[in-house]
């Protein structure tokens, strides 16, 4: 962020109604101030959310504490401090347990009344990316809810019949003939299982919102996984208390987190597997509800975290669209339709992969006054 703006505030809004640390807490991006011996003297709100701690807990620490010391982002700092001059990067990696595996744009100048003292500006790219990719995941599945409409229709009748006539010779079939038939009705009744399926894809992005604690969700979603499927896994819950209601429909979003929660839970080792369920605030991110040119805020962040092998780089361009899968035996419709029933509710799921820790991220609008409940 260039100084002589931060200089501009501080000498031009003193007097006025704008509050410099309230204005830079409003930016998406990452602000973060360090005096001469590296330490945080400032941090915004959107620095607390990408370190995933406090501002109260930041000042006072080195910078070194929350980046390793080969941190590219280190070397910048110095080039700019001892350059006195501002400086820029594009592509920088932050790889942490605190920042995840993200990709961001550094900027980074001198305060000129500071001597030694710089900001350091960090604007994930990744983010509108992710955007684009889960707006082209619901183009994807809009495609999808055609092709189901004519399944449905053109298909399931079809099988009906080929089913029928199956059971009509089985009555006079004999036993090794009895095998072939009944393979026939089975093979029968897993397609139109699967069209079945794809029948939640229909165009119909109505949804029934009202306010839902998510926090409730995701706690019928935890008994569920822990009395099934991930009996055998540690889950962890991380929530924020003080969020506001989602606005969205309940038993679709327990659909979606059922599902996350699932793909997770089979994905992490049989010894020492661990899903990581975190909520919380964010700023910055707005997008348009489905049939509607309003731009809603989608602060709220659900995030489920696991400490599988990660997704293979291969599949990651295209992980939501319909029929892609890491399972030998799966149809490969479950995120396509997490990405329908997100992109029906106004919201984004976005993820971050590398071994041992793959984060998906759903962003959610909240409640507002004057939305129907």
């Amino acid at each position: 962020m260039p100084i002589p703006i931060v200089s501009a505030l501080k000498r031009g809004l003193s007097g006025s109604t704008f509050d410099p640390t309230s204005v830079l807490s409003a930016l998406g991006s990452a602000v973060v101030a360090v005096d001469r011996q590296n330490v945080i003297r400032y941090a915004n709100g959107a620095a607390e959310q990408l370190f995933a701690c406090g501002a109260a807990y930041m000042v006072g620490q080195s910078v070194t504490d929350f980046l390793p010391p080969d941190s590219p982002l280190l070397a910048l700092v110095t080039q700019a401090r001892d350059g006195n001059f501002s400086v820029a990067e594009y592509g920088v990696t932050l790889d942490t347990p605190r920042t995840g595996h993200r990709t961001v744009t550094v900027q980074i100048a001198p305060i000129i009344e500071m001597p030694g003292a710089v900001v350091i500006s960090l604007h994930e790219q990744s983010i509108a990316l992710k955007i684009g990719s889960q707006l082209t995941s619901r183009n994807a599945a809009r495609s999808v809810s055609a092709m189901a409409a004519i399944l449905a229709h053109e298909v399931k009748n079809p099988l009906s019949g080929i089913r029928g006539a199956a059971q009509l010779l089985e009555q006079n079939a004999g036993e090794d003939d009895r095998v072939l038939t009944r393979l026939i009705c089975d093979e029968a009744d897993r397609i139109v299982a699967l069209v079945d399926r794809m029948e939640a894809f229909s165009d119909n992005p109505t949804v029934e919102r009202s306010a839902v604690n998510i926090h409730r969700v995701l706690e019928h979603v935890r008994r569920i996984s822990e009395a099934g499927f991930a009996r055998s896994v540690r889950i962890i819950e991380n929530y924020d208390p003080s969020l506001p209601p989602v606005l969205g429909d309940r038993d679709q979003l327990v659909q979606v987190f059922l599902n996350l929660v699932k793909n997770a839970a089979e994905a992490v080792p049989e010894e020492g597997g661990e899903i990581i369920l975190s909520t919380g605030y964010q700023h910055g991110v707005r997008l348009a509800l489905p049939g509607s040119e309003t731009r809603r805020h989608l602060p709220l962040v659900v995030s489920i975290q696991d400490n599988g092998p990660g997704i293979p780089e291969d599949l990651k361009p295209n992980l939501f669209d319909a029929f892609v899968t890491t399972k030998t035996s799966g149809s490969g419709l479950g995120l396509a339709l997490v990405a329908k029933i997100i992109g029906d509710h106004g919201g984004v799921i976005e993820f971050d992969s590398v071994p041992r820790r793959t984060i998906f991220r759903v962003m959610l609008p909240m409640v507002q006054d004057g939305d129907g409940k």
